[in-house]
């Protein structure tokens, strides 16, 4: 019987070494495309996955032999899972493995906005000496807005906590979390008190371009805005606008709606340029989650969800 599993991303050692060592023929592939997984795998027992190639009914139907897919990090959306486990495929995510990274780089990126951190370092490279203009703003006393209290979510709170900032937190779909720390709210709370909005949702049809004119045009004040999770939870030109209204005070964004710059069109490049030249938008190449720590722990729980370790 096959023991073959297909790797399509990037992958830390330890992951390749751990299945090896249980006796797994493994196929390393992280430049892989769909048609090259299509063509491979039809005869591995198991897939390892992160967000570069789409698991759907066609690869299914001609992995035969499949018994399991791993996903190393949060979100399922480029997997069929339904369909996967219709099939007898035992489908695992690791968002446990990468939350801390996502939660530290979030916070890093806020204080970088709020006390204009990357602003300022890249005024100095032009000779600029600016101590008036680049005053920050304390998160003491604020309120925190989470919209999405899953892994990333609660630990960003978490992280959070020695802030002394009030947390509000919206899941529409977890209730009852509610400690000393974080108060459980509704939508229209959070539009009404929160100064800080970090998205922490996993992309659905339900969740695409929640970031829109009217999501931004609720909010009582203006407003810092975060998101670390998808790209396609927000409109990049309805978050542009709001910026440029002042809706939104400022943005951190580690994810875009579209991250594959080759392809870009014209508008596209337009709005990245936009991001890149705006002095209170901080933008990331989607590493919060990255880290060299979280493969590792990725790779482990995968694993351990598969009761391969």
């Amino acid at each position: 019987m096959s023991r073959k599993v297909l790797i399509t991303a990037k992958t830390h050692p330890y992951l390749t070494d751990q299945l090896q060592n249980k006796g797994f023929e493994v196929i390393y592939a992280p430049a892989i495309t769909y048609d090259e997984v299509y063509s491979t795998i039809a005869d591995c027992v198991g897939l390892i996955v992160t967000t570069r190639v789409r698991v759907d009914k066609h690869i299914i139907d001609h992995a035969r032999e499949l018994q399991w897919i791993g996903r190393l990090g949060s979100g399922m959306e480029l997997i069929d899972v339904p369909y996967a486990e219709s099939k007898g495929i035992h489908c695992v995510s690791s968002p446990e493995g990468n939350r801390d990274a996502v939660g530290e780089q979030a916070v890093g990126m806020l204080l970088c906005l709020m006390n204009n951190v990357l602003k300022s370092n890249l005024e100095l490279r032009q000779g600029l000496w600016e101590r008036d203009l680049n005053r920050g703003f304390e998160l003491n006393g604020r309120t925190v807005g989470i919209i999405g209290y899953g892994n990333t979510g609660s630990t960003l709170a978490r992280k959070l906590s020695g802030f002394d900032v009030n947390i509000l937190a919206y899941d529409k779909y977890l209730k009852g979390f509610s400690t000393a720390g974080v108060q459980e709210a509704s939508l229209e709370r959070i539009f009404a008190e929160a100064e800080i909005v970090s998205l922490h949702l996993p992309l659905t049809p339900e969740t695409h371009h929640i970031g829109n004119h009217d999501f931004f045009a609720s909010f009582a004040r203006p407003i810092w805005f975060m998101n670390t999770a998808r790209g396609k939870l927000v409109n990049n030109g309805d978050l542009i606008k709001a910026l440029q209204e002042g809706k939104v005070a400022g943005a951190c964004l580690d994810v875009i709606e579209n991250e594959k710059l080759p392809t870009y069109t014209a508008a596209e490049k337009e709005q990245l340029a936009f991001f890149l030249a705006a002095p209170n938008v901080v933008l990331t190449p989607h590493i919060a989650g990255y880290s060299h720590e979280a493969s590792v722990k990725m790779a482990r729980i995968v694993l351990e969800k598969l009761n391969i370790i």
